[in-house]
């Protein structure tokens, strides 16, 4: 299986947001994720992008690993 474009720049153009790695590392700065709060529950998403983001962990789909990374930097608040 082919993993390549499912890092977490893909995972950024898949919710429409900025891919480069300045504008991602701006994202994770700007947008901590609050203790005990799951990544598609973060107030920041649209609902398209948190419906996205619960479909990818639920289903353990092909973005999961992508996600969980996302989610553990948004924890950490660094890119």
């Amino acid at each position: 299986m082919d993993t390549s474009n499912h890092l977490l720049p893909g995972l950024f153009r898949q919710l429409g947001l900025p891919d480069e790695p300045a504008a991602i590392r701006a994202f994770i700065s700007s947008h901590p994720l609050p203790p005990r709060v799951a990544l598609a529950d973060a107030p920041f998403w649209t609902p398209a992008q948190a419906a996205f983001l619960r479909q990818a962990l639920e289903c353990d789909a092909e973005w999961s690993e992508a996600a969980d990374e996302l989610a553990v930097l948004l924890q950490q608040g660094e890119g």
